[in-house]
């Protein structure tokens, strides 16, 4: 992983030492861990208020399993940080922020004015997600 991190939120880093998925149920406190494509968010839901940071890996731009793990946390309540790190592509940013990425850890650095300008890109979407702007077709029919 590059040392880029890129985080859309005024609140400071979490420094906890991130544990693995595989790893947590050995770990009672863990306030940080690390989901990989083949693991279960809904897992991780009755732990939500105690972390802080959950990191979804992306190891190939081609894997969109992390999209539903952050669709899945965030639409139930999760408020902590969610960073997406590995494949991270600049072209894929906006998708991961509709899905409620607020952080961003790619393997090959992205500044933060690229972030800025690919959210940016599409003011107007079609589906309720958890970013909170009204899809166009509710902007069009009330």
């Amino acid at each position: 992983m590059a040392e880029t991190l890129i985080r859309l939120r005024d609140d400071v880093a979490s420094a906890a030492p991130v544990v693995a998925f595989a790893d947590l149920a050995e770990t009672s406190n863990a306030a940080a861990v690390r989901l990989s494509p083949g693991d279960d968010a809904r897992a991780l839901l009755p732990l939500l208020d105690q972390l802080e940071l959950i990191e979804v890996a992306f190891p190939g731009f081609n894997d969109g399993r992390g999209y539903s793990a952050a669709a899945i946390l965030r639409e139930h309540g999760y408020r902590g940080e969610l960073r997406a790190v590995g494949d991270v592509l600049v072209d894929q940013i906006s998708h991961y922020h509709r899905v409620g990425f607020d952080a961003f850890a790619p393997d090959q650095p992205i500044t933060r004015a690229a972030v800025d300008a690919a959210i940016a890109t599409w003011p107007e979407v079609y589906q309720r997600t958890p970013d909170g702007r009204t899809p166009i077709w509710a902007l069009r029919h009330g």
